[in-house]
């Protein structure tokens, strides 16, 4: 059996709360005996870090306001890359604090769970006129990575932007073994962050159309939507509840009518699926999305919901109307999906090849290192005989 890792989790610019670092990929590194420190933005998010795990607070790299912070996890990426094992990252930016580390003997793995180079055509802090650069910026960066790094893909959908064959582990979520509550007929769900291009404006529209059912939002909001909504529920059209602790959060999605993700027409959303679809999935709710390829492929395959027009508030608002007065309809949608979430998107399945995955890296890092070591010898002794003849 393989001696355990000793493991850093680094990023910068994800919530500790992220989901898929904080509540899976984390724990299922800790239950595989690995030793894991976690360094992430604690303070600038008001998060404390999880017990049992050495949590390392860096600053937060945030619109324009990234270089401090990609200075300060160089400053700690340099120390402990020839003490640690392996470096997870999580950030693109972080790809800048990672080149050339001095005497590294760590293997860096980045975790790939986003299209940066189209999601950056999205970023409000960049000017428009510079957003191309920056993609074309971030297409060499993840050019530079894959020659020098070892990648996870969190998406089927990004191997047509590397040239290699990387490990996917999939963005799936862990699937409760109870049995999901039949959906009700009083309240439909947004999971996770809000902001305008995640369908903000549409789900507080969404609200007013339908004041026969709430409308729940749980997560925090970007400043994009962010006055909007909060005007909204100072007016009781919808219920915001803000963030919430994952567990809490999830809990909140039981014996929901539905669950809503109205994303718009965006090529970072075309190949990435909105794990809060998954989520709503696994906990039995019906499901209404938006035609982007990756939720729409999945909601139609596992016939689990619906899928609307971009910005067609009125047929999400029929759907809703709908599925409440049609319980037997609800009820074998929610069913469908938690079924297949169970089968196909299941973490506790996934988690097991997450840890082999980066095991692997790990292996095959330190193989190239011997064969770079044992040609170098090569060369150098030949190198010697030519001299001393």
């Amino acid at each position: 059996m393989a001696p355990p890792l000793r493991i850093l989790i680094a990023t910068v610019v994800h919530d500790p709360e992220d989901a898929r670092i904080r509540h899976r990929e984390l724990p299922a590194l800790v239950d595989a005996g690995h030793e894991v420190a976690y360094a992430a933005p604690f303070k600038a998010f008001g998060r404390t870090p999880p017990e049992g795990v050495w949590g390392i607070d860096l600053p937060r790299a945030q619109g324009r306001n990234r270089l401090s912070a990609v200075r300060a996890a160089r400053t700690l990426l340099a120390s402990m890359s020839r003490t640690v094992d392996v470096i997870l990252i999580h950030d693109p930016d972080l790809l800048l604090s990672v080149v050339m580390l001095p005497r590294r003997k760590a293997t860096i793995i980045w975790d790939v769970h986003e299209d940066t180079a189209s999601a950056l055509h999205m970023r409000d802090w960049a000017p428009p006129g510079v957003r191309p650069l920056l993609s074309a910026g971030a297409v060499a960066a993840e050019q530079y990575a894959e020659i020098n790094y070892r990648l996870l893909l969190a998406e089927h959908g990004y191997r047509d932007r590397f040239t290699r064959i990387h490990p996917v582990v999939p963005n799936s979520v862990r699937v409760p073994d109870e049995e999901p509550a039949d959906p009700g007929d009083s309240r439909v769900v947004y999971l996770g962050k809000l902001t305008r291009p995640r369908g903000g404006a549409e789900l507080i529209e969404l609200a007013r159309r339908v004041p026969e059912v709430t409308v729940e939002i749980i997560g925090p909001a970007e400043r994009d939507i962010e006055d909007e909504l909060r005007a909204a529920a100072d007016e009781g059209i919808v219920d915001w509840r803000g963030f919430m602790p994952n567990d809490q959060a999830l809990r909140r999605l039981r014996g929901a009518l539905a669950g809503v993700s109205l994303l718009h027409d965006e090529p970072n959303y075309t190949n990435s699926q909105p794990t809060k679809v998954i989520e709503y999935m696994s906990h039995g709710l019906p499901t209404i999305t938006t035609p982007n390829r990756a939720p729409k492929e999945l909601v139609e395959h596992a016939q689990c919901g619906a899928v609307v027009p971009f910005g067609d508030v009125d047929a999400a608002a029929a759907v809703i109307r709908q599925w409440r007065d049609d319980r037997e309809e609800r009820v074998r949608l929610g069913r469908r999906g938690y079924d297949f979430a169970r089968t196909h998107l299941n973490w506790n399945v996934d988690a097991h090849d997450f840890v082999r995955a980066i095991a692997d890296a790990r292996m095959l890092d330190l193989a190239k290192r011997r064969r770079v070591r044992s040609t170098a010898k090569r060369v150098l002794g030949r190198g010697r005989g030519r001299t001393s003849a």
